[in-house]
């Protein structure tokens, strides 16, 4: 039975995270560790998708300030992974 753990506040977990446009490309510092992908809209302004393991809550928070504060609308966040009943976290 694979059997999953509650997430944690400080845990860490794999996100999904998507934002409305493209992102420019001198803005990544804080997304360090993430893989980026931009899908062009065909009527609209397209969607970055960020992906990737953080550390814990903290973590995520701080990242959603920040695209806050760019000013870019947020139009998901997903727990796509997250640690196994053992207390690791998956790859």
């Amino acid at each position: 039975m694979n059997e999953r753990k509650r997430l944690g506040l400080s845990q860490p977990a794999m996100y999904r995270i998507e934002v409305e446009g493209r992102l420019r490309e001198d803005w990544s510092a804080p997304i360090e560790g993430l893989a980026v992908t931009v899908s062009s809209g065909s009527n609209g302004p397209g969607v970055t998708t960020l992906t990737g393991t953080l550390a814990d809550q903290a973590a995520l928070h701080g990242l959603l300030a920040y695209i806050r504060d760019l000013g870019v609308p947020l139009l998901s966040v997903q727990c796509i992974d997250r640690p196994e009943a053992t207390g690791s976290a998956r790859r």
